[in-house]
C-alpha cells in the first residue's frame, strides 16, 4: 500500500509538471512586447486589456460572494440550531450547487441577468453570475472553518461576558481565517479559469471596461481570449503565450493569498 500511494503521488506531479512544461515551452517562445499593447487589434491580439477585465472581473464577483459566502456561514454555524431542517437543506442545495456545470450558469445568467434585467453583455453580468458560482464553495469551506474551532473557544469568551456577536467576530473568526481563505483561493481560480459561462454573460469584447459606465460594457477576459484565439485557428502561439500569462496569474494569487494565510495563522498563534 505504501507503494501504491508513492506511485500514485509521482503519477499525479508528474502530469502536473507535463502539463506546466508543456504550456511554458509552447507559450512562453511566443510571449512578445505586442501582447502587452494597451489596445487589442488583429495584428497584435494584445492580451492586455484582457488581463485588466480579468482583474475586474475578479474583485467584483469577491465582493459580492465573499461577504454573502461568510456570513451564511456564520449564521448556519453560529445561530442556527444545530441539526436543524434548515441547515441541513442548505448544506444540500449548496453542494448540489458545486457540482453543477459552468455552462448551466451561463445560460442562467444570460436569461436572468442579460435578458431580464437587462444589464446586457456586460461586465456586471459576468461579475454577478460568477459570483453565484462560487458563492456555495465559499460559504461551505467557511462553514468547515469555523466548525473546526474548539467549542471550549465559544464558552471561554460567553464566560468571560462577551456577547454573541463579539465571540463570533473576536474569537471564532481569526482562528478560521486561514480556512476561509483557503475558499476565496480556490474561488479566485474557478474565476479566472472560467469560460463557458462568461461567453453568454460578458461576451467577447476586446476593450477595457472603462468609463462612467463600465460596468455594463462587453468584456473579455483572459481564459476567454485564450479561447478565441486558439478556436481562431490564426494565433494559436498567442494562445499559449496567454496560457502562460494565465498560469503566472494563478500562481501569483496562490502565493499572495498563502502568504496572507501565514500572517493570519501567525498573528492568531502569538496572540493565543
Amino acid at each position: 500500500m505504501r507503494w501504491l500511494v508513492r506511485l500514485a503521488a509521482l503519477f499525479t506531479a508528474g502530469i502536473l509538471i507535463f502539463l506546466v512544461g508543456y504550456i511554458l515551452v509552447r507559450g512562453i517562445p511566443n510571449l512578445k512586447l505586442s501582447l502587452f499593447e494597451w489596445t487589442y487589434n488583429s495584428d497584435n491580439v494584445s492580451l492586455m486589456p484582457s488581463l485588466i477585465n480579468t482583474l475586474l472581473m475578479t474583485v467584483l464577483a469577491l465582493l459580492v460572494a465573499t461577504p454573502l459566502g461568510v456570513f451564511a456561514a456564520i449564521y448556519l454555524v453560529e445561530y442556527a440550531p444545530r441539526g436543524s431542517k434548515l441547515v441541513k437543506v442548505v448544506r444540500l442545495t449548496a453542494e448540489t450547487l458545486q457540482g453543477i456545470p459552468s455552462i448551466v450558469y451561463g445560460l442562467f445568467g444570460m436569461l436572468f441577468f442579460v435578458t431580464q434585467l437587462h444589464f446586457g453583455l456586460s461586465l456586471l453580468s459576468g461579475s454577478l453570475t460568477l459570483a453565484i458560482m462560487i458563492l456555495p464553495l465559499i460559504m461551505r469551506t467557511t462553514e468547515e472553518s469555523l466548525m473546526s474551532v474548539p467549542d471550549s473557544y465559544r464558552e471561554g469568551s460567553f464566560g468571560l461576558g462577551a456577547g454573541k456577536l463579539r465571540t463570533v467576530f473576536a474569537i471564532v473568526l481569526p482562528p478560521a481565517m486561514p480556512g476561509i481563505l483557503s475558499g476565496v483561493i480556490l474561488g479566485t481560480g474557478r474565476i479566472v479559469g472560467e469560460t463557458a459561462a462568461l461567453l453568454y454573460t460578458a461576451g467577447s469584447a476586446t476593450k477595457i471596461a472603462s468609463g462612467a459606465d463600465f460596468l455594463f460594457d462587453s468584456t473579455r477576459t483572459l481564459a476567454v481570449h485564450m479561447y478565441v484565439l486558439s478556436s481562431e485557428g490564426l494565433h494559436v502561439g498567442e494562445a499559449f503565450g496567454t496560457a502562460v500569462v494565465l498560469l503566472v496569474l494563478v500562481l501569483a494569487i496562490n502565493a499572495v493569498s498563502s502568504l496572507i494565510a501565514r500572517t493570519l495563522t501567525k498573528g492568531t498563534q502569538n496572540d493565543g
